[in-house]
């Protein structure tokens, strides 16, 4: 442990240079007022004994390395006034000893893992002025407040994205719904694209660059959490953060001194933030687009100042994207420049852009001034990687001489080429889907060919060089699509490469399937597609690799992952928000049509992601339902799906029920090596709720669990899984009920299935799990 500077002031505490726990001698300075222990590297979990300190006024933890929950004994500190734990590490709940502390006028719990709802006794603060509660897991709605606050900040959450009343008097108002992850505010500009392209001077007036672009200005004044909407409605920024150190806060920065570069008017100034900045591009066509981004590093200049201390590390998300981790600008353009410029491909599919720059609580804080630590960006600009077909090009340059020549060349060359390209592409589509065979099958689903926006390609020999030749050391497993191989891109981005087996009949459909539908959806909970390669007879689709694979494997798998309760728990919960998505939120309604547990995989954090659409289906809302030719897993398929080939989005909630049930377990919806009670799931589930025996039910495994989430969970599970598809909940509900805002429905009769169809056969339900060849792959299916 090393306390190499400890200033003790009268009651005042701050603590630098701080590494290991905090010392028992601490607790016994009880006349504290105002101790700070941020920016340092303290560990394990936060201190019970805090809660003696009970004359506090101010209590920081800020930016360290805590583990754990926040200790209950917190509300013992009834004086507090100012409360700041962000990017501490901490997780769990906001404890309900919290009420106590009615004197709180800031709370920043920022940039953690607190999870469950926010209390809503938060409401009774009569003093409290600014909450900031950004990039946590916390679900269900805003609470009631009794007055307005001044500012607030939920964003990067899972709560709903309902505007309370309150809000209507205060700073977030404007803009408030742009906040939430789904973006509501953008309303109509995903059916009425406008442009093709734009191009921002972040901090700045307008400016005409040497290279004759114009970048629109972006020097309005942003305050704490707002959202801003440029005039022309083609961009818009949105701050997270709040620099509580400062009594001015400046959202801007400037610099007086001469950048080496041809466009130094533009590195002048930079649009900056304590928390997080995102840039919109609005109304744009969709398409592939070419992101070229200026960072500045104006606060932390070079030798030989002693501002040279200063680094600044953040995140950058494209699309929802990681392309760049720890991004330090100084570090990146060699340590000499004070600026660095950088292009990324992005995929723009409903119609907007995002830009995403995450402060994750690195790097230094008060160097060469208090709050100065978050991302920064000077310019930013995307063209359109295709031919646009809408809105003037305000980023193009003055009219040359040539300019008539061009305009009428141009389009011919164009429009022959397009012709060209279409004819080769119809004819290698015909050749490739079988239309040119023997039995004249037109059988492919023409998904592909009539796509709003083309995925991003890839080129064979990047795929090629990624996965080292698929190197089968690299290889993860293979299905019914054909094998499946770990690889790194260029850009260092981590993929699993899926490539169609030649002699896959079904794979072919499933590629124009899961790359027509994964295209049109993005969503936390839904695996991301980075692009596809479509080259000679090579089809592949590139996915983001999840390091934790498959559900199946974690749940019933030879696997070093322990999956406690409220991990579960989130799971349940990512996956029916991933499904209610897909079948009410997204631009398109989809079926999914395969939804188990193998088609679930996990990301670093046991987030979940609904992958494998091979088999989704786009539904018409003016129909009730389709007929269709069965597809799925045993186990998994609806009744009225499998007997009558009628599909609905119910079918979904059929297979999500089953899945939820398996989470609760921890066992596969059949296993002939149990008693014959248990063998299956569905009906052992029916048996333990008919008898008030829930708790059986869960995995033995789970030492504690929340039984009231438990019983939740597995009657959300039984309501799924009803005969009838109109009796089953639609998935927003069953979020909804998940989340508890609102109750969950009684099931009074077991479902028909049980006693009309003779149950005890294997052929209706089987264990869906790799073979022990694949059990290592995350996309690993067994399907009917």
């Amino acid at each position: 442990m090393d306390w190499s500077i400890l200033l003790n002031i009268g009651r005042k505490v701050r603590a630098l240079n701080v590494t290991g726990g905090i010392p028992e001698e601490l607790w016994s300075l009880t006349s504290l007022t105002n101790l700070s222990l941020g920016f340092n590297a303290l560990s394990g979990e936060v201190p019970k004994e805090l809660g003696k300190l009970t004359n506090l006024r101010s209590l920081s933890i800020s930016t360290n390395n805590f583990s754990g929950s926040l200790p209950s004994e917190l509300g013992n500190l009834i004086k507090l006034e100012h409360l700041f734990f962000h990017s501490s590490g901490v997780s769990g709940a906001i404890p309900s000893t919290f009420a106590a502390l009615q004197d709180l006028q800031i709370v920043i719990l920022r940039n953690n893992h607190i999870s469950s709802t926010i209390p809503s006794n938060i409401g009774d603060y009569q003093n409290l002025s600014q909450l900031f509660l950004g990039n946590n897991k916390l679900t269900g709605m805003l609470p009631t407040l009794k007055s307005p606050l001044l500012h607030i900040d939920v964003s990067y959450n899972q709560l709903s994205a309902a505007l309370p009343s309150w809000a209507n008097n205060s700073v977030m108002a404007t803009g408030f719904d742009c906040i939430p992850e789904n973006l509501p505010c953008l309303g109509d500009i995903r059916s009425s694209p406008k442009y093709s392209d734009f191009a921002i001077n972040c901090g700045g007036p307008e400016i005409t660059s040497s290279s004759q672009i114009v970048y629109e200005r972006d020097n309005e004044t942003l305050g704490p959490a707002t959202y801003y909407e440029a005039s022309t409605k083609r961009w818009a920024v949105s701050n997270v953060g709040h620099f509580n150190e400062l009594n001015d806060p400046q959202y801007t920065s400037f610099s007086s001194s001469q950048l080496n570069t041809s466009d130094s008017e533009l590195l002048q100034t930079a649009r900056i933030s304590p928390g997080s900045l995102r840039y919109f591009g609005l109304r744009l066509e969709n398409g592939n687009y070419n992101v070229t981004i200026e960072f500045a590093e104006i606060a932390f200049l070079n030798p030989p100042t002693w501002k040279s201390l200063g680094r600044r590390i953040f995140d950058i998300y494209i699309q929802g994207n990681l392309v760049q981790k720890d991004f330090d600008i100084k570090k990146a353009a060699g340590g000499v420049s004070l600026q660095i410029q950088m292009v990324f491909p992005a995929q723009v599919s409903k119609n907007y852009l995002e830009i995403h720059l995450f402060w994750a609580g690195k790097g230094t804080c008060c160097v060469p001034t208090e709050g100065t630590y978050g991302p920064s960006i000077s310019a930013i600009s995307a063209v359109p990687d295709f031919i646009p077909t809408v809105g003037k090009n305000p980023t193009s340059g003055k009219k040359s001489n040539t300019g008539l020549i061009v305009g009428i060349v141009v389009p011919v060359g164009v429009v022959s080429f397009l012709s060209v390209l279409a004819l080769c592409w119809f004819v290698l589509y015909r050749k490739w889907t079988g239309w040119d065979d023997d039995e004249g099958k037109n059988t492919q689903d023409n998904k592909l060919l009539g796509m709003d926006v083309r995925p991003y390609t890839i080129s064979y020999a990047e795929l090629k060089d990624a996965t080292e030749d698929f190197n089968p050391a690299n290889k993860l497993g293979e299905g019914g699509f054909g094998p499946v191989f770990k690889g790194t891109l260029n850009d260092g981005r981590v993929i699993a490469v899926k490539q169609l087996s030649v002699a896959s009949r079904q794979g072919k459909d499933q590629f124009i399937a899961e790359i027509a539908t994964t295209s049109a959806v993005q969503h936390r909970n839904l695996v991301k597609l980075y692009g596809c390669c479509i080259e000679g007879n090579k089809r592949l689709i590139v996915y983001e690799y999840l390091e934790n694979k498959s559900l199946d494997q974690a749940l019933f798998g030879k696997t070093s992952l322990s999956l406690n309760w409220p991990i579960r728990f989130d799971i349940c919960l990512g996956v029916a928000r991933g499904l209610a998505y897909l079948h009410v939120e997204s631009r398109l309604r989809i079926v999914h049509r395969d939804v188990k547990a193998s088609n679930i995989l996990l990301d670093s954090n046991l987030n979940p992601k609904v992958s494998d659409f091979g088999l989704a289906k786009l539904f018409d809302d003016k129909k009730t339902h389709i007929s269709t030719r069965v597809a799925g897993t045993f186990g998994y398929l609806a009744p009225e799906y499998a007997m009558l080939g009628q599909l609905t989005e119910k079918a979904d909630v059929f297979g999500f029920g089953v899945v939820a049930l398996e989470i609760v377990s921890g066992r596969p919806n059949a296993d002939s090596s149990l008693e014959e009670e248990k063998i299956y799931l569905l009906k052992w589930a029916w048996h333990v709720h008919e008898n008030n025996r829930e708790v059986e039910l869960v995995d033995a495994r789970l030492l504690e669990f929340d039984e009231e989430e438990v019983k939740r969970v597995i009657g959300v599970a039984l309501l799924c899984t009803q005969t009838s598809p109109q009796q089953r909940p639609s998935m927003p509900r069953v979020v909804a009920m998940l989340s508890g805002d609102i109750e969950v429905s009684a099931v009074t009769s077991r479902p028909g299935y049980f006693t009309d169809w003779n149950f005890n056969t294997t052929s209706f339900m089987t264990v869906d799990t790799p073979s022990a060849e694949n059990e290592d792959s995350p996309f690993s299916s067994t399907t009917t």
